[in-house]
């Protein structure tokens, strides 16, 4: 070996380690990377699998077919179409630009905007809270999963573990009859001694839970009586949580370069048996009832003049894409510099609502057979959240030939949907950390991941006690509303009227290439004005009508919902802190101090030099040598 020399210019994205010790490789990196300091998708396809098992989550099985049922049917698709294009998909098209063009995280991005680094921030933390009891959710499905194998469903019939209210049908309590020429009103016992029929309409139930209802109280989560009565761990469900936390570590060993294999499986599998379950259920009898209640001649065209339903579809659109939440920019920080994220945008976008629309079939078809079966009108067995996923749905698959096979289908998918954006999430945190210490993260990615699902799970312990459904839902009140709101409208005021939309057309035209004035109108009428004000409207509405949290019957004491205050407190108020900190940092009086944060920072541009051109040839990498500076032990020279 001769003596150590520097080239003048190094290949695009690649590193020279002059390391003499045995060389460092980043387990998210490969030889093929653009960016070898970074790492990049292996293909495409690992990257829009990805994105798509984010989107689709849980909430497109659970919560848009109630809400398409709910808000007039097939009418609903209007509103819901129309948010989606003015909406959805532009704030998601420029989360996506965003993280590709700098080839940043969440928080780093905001290089473009240092006043609004505190953006970055409570998108991760939110994301973190959220991490830790959608893994309980997916704890819910691997116990039902496991509990399908068997030959009778546990949940199919009152067992031991039911009470005196369990019952399978619904039993009568009185009603009024005719007796002699006279209506009269009477207990079911002496109508039926004395041989006489109820008058329609009049007839009482008891107040009876079905078999699901209970095992899902009595059972899976031992439920106690509120928030105070934290009771036991439940021992099963901790161990359901484990085993989530040990899939989600091991498919995110090697960051991107692992979990851009699993998604293959997690993500595509779920449409094997979504079209599973509709064709089962198209072949039952009652089916077209209940899809005539979720998208057929029930629908109701004058539910459009009501603006819950406009609210109804925005929201469902805002948070069914997972925009500002973070994980968009981080798994788009992966991509090659001149990748299409126009295409892709909208190929999720579009993949994302036609699933929700899908999952419905599949969903009302079994639960109009669940109706035909139990004599009950379809409005009566449709519920959303976890009502539908543990109560509703499985008493239609119990219902079903062969019942445990279905349900085990079922909770397979419910399984591999939650995977998936559990996935995204966590690695929107690991490449928060990997941008604030790359050198770290190459070195000890594995046991930095496996710390970090180590830490959320023991988080999460305390939504697997007696009294778990109350904090995960609690978390779910406070921390996934309003707060992603925040940012989504701070996140497109910041980029569009401070940074500059024009400005960041041309950042986008260095990827994608030149685009017609045409091509950019739509854009720019979305982001200037009409996305702004929607996410203002949806968020004014949500503070308005924002009320404490309540599970089903059951109130949150004083201090559950302080709690719950101090929670988004602790997420959102890094905006205002980080800002204020940056401002004091600055130099000059305090309208220039505002100015200058209102700039982007100095290294703000295309993470690689080959790819800065004009506008950003200014940029100095402060990790770059100088040419002449002979390299030390473990120097990474570009």
């Amino acid at each position: 070996m001769g003596m150590l020399s520097l080239p003048s210019f190094l290949s695009c994205g690649k590193k020279k380690d002059f390391s003499l010790t045995s060389g460092e490789k980043d387990a998210e990196s490969s030889d093929s990377d653009e960016n070898s300091e970074r790492g990049n998708w292996s293909s495409k396809a690992d990257y829009l699998l990805s994105m798509v098992g984010y989107a689709v989550g849980l909430g497109n099985v659970w919560r848009f077919p109630y809400l398409t049922y709910q808000n007039g049917g097939g009418a609903f698709l209007i509103p819901y179409t129309l948010m989606l294009a003015l909406a959805g998909l532009p704030l998601f098209f420029m989360e996506c630009s965003l993280g590709q063009f700098a080839s940043l995280g969440p928080v780093s991005i905001w290089k473009i905007l240092p006043l609004f680094q505190g953006v970055g921030i409570t998108m991760v933390v939110i994301s973190a809270f959220v991490t830790i009891y959608y893994n309980v959710i997916i704890a819910y499905a691997l116990y039902y999963l496991f509990a399908s194998f068997q030959k009778v469903l546990p949940w199919s019939d009152c067992f031991s573990w039911a009470d005196e209210f369990c019952s399978k049908t619904r039993i009568v309590s009185d009603c009024n009859t005719t007796l002699k020429g006279e209506i009269i009103h009477a207990n079911y016992s002496f109508i039926m001694s004395n041989n006489l029929t109820c008058i329609n309409g009049t007839i009482n139930y008891k107040p009876v839970q079905f078999p699901t209802e209970q095992y899902w109280n009595k059972v899976t989560l031992q439920r106690s009586s509120g928030l105070d009565e934290t009771g036991k761990i439940v021992w099963y469900l901790a161990l359901c949580l484990l085993l989530s936390w040990i899939i989600v570590g091991a498919a995110l060993f090697k960051g991107i370069k692992s979990s851009g294999k699993v998604v293959y499986f997690t993500a595509l599998f779920p449409y094997v048996i979504l079209l599973i379950l509709l064709v089962r259920g198209a072949t039952l009898e009652g089916a077209l009832d209940g899809i005539e209640y979720y998208i057929g001649r029930q629908s109701n065209i004058t539910k459009l003049m009501e603006a819950e339903v406009w609210k109804d579809a925005a929201t469902q659109i805002f948070y069914s894409l997972s925009v500002a939440w973070g994980g968009l920019v981080a798994l788009s920080s992966y991509n090659r510099f001149h990748n299409n994220c126009y295409s892709d945008a909208i190929l999720v976008c579009v993949t994302n609502c036609v699933t929700s629309v899908f999952a419905g079939f599949a969903i009302f078809s079994i639960l109009g057979h669940m109706a035909f079966v139990s004599q009950r009108p379809v409005s009566e067995v449709v519920d959303s959240g976890f009502e539908l996923a543990f109560v509703a749905y499985p008493e239609a698959l119990s219902k079903l030939p062969v019942s445990p096979l279905w349900s085990f289908l079922f909770f397979f998918m419910l399984v591999l949907l939650g995977l998936d954006s559990q996935f995204a999430s966590i690695e929107t945190l690991t490449t928060t950390i990997q941008d604030i210490s790359p050198r770290v993260m190459r070195k000890l990615r594995l046991p930095i991941t496996l710390g970090l699902c180590a830490v959320l799970f023991f988080l999460g312990l305390i939504c697997v006690t007696q009294a778990g459904i109350y904090w995960v839902n609690l978390i779910d009140h406070f921390c996934a509303g309003w707060g992603i709101l925040i940012s989504a409208v701070l996140e497109i005021i910041g980029i569009v009227y401070i940074y500059g939309g024009n400005r960041f057309i041309e950042d986008i035209e260095m990827m994608i290439g030149k685009k017609s004035f045409l091509f950019w109108l739509w854009w720019r009428v979305c982001w200037f004005f009409i996305t702004p004000v929607l996410l203002m409207a949806i968020l004014v509405w949500s503070l308005i009508t924002f009320s404490s949290p309540t599970y089903g019957s059951v109130s949150y004491p004083t201090w559950g919902n302080a709690v719950g205050w101090c929670m988004i407190i602790s997420c959102v108020i890094w905006i205002p802190i980080v800002a204020i900190i940056k401002i004091v940092k600055a130099e000059g009086n305090l309208v220039q101090r505002i100015v200058s944060c209102c700039r982007p920072a100095a290294s703000w541009g295309p993470y690689l030099e080959c790819h800065r051109g004009e506008r950003y040839s200014h940029i100095v990498d402060p990790k770059k040598k100088k040419e002449h500076e002979i390299p030390t032990v473990s120097a990474i020279v570009y």
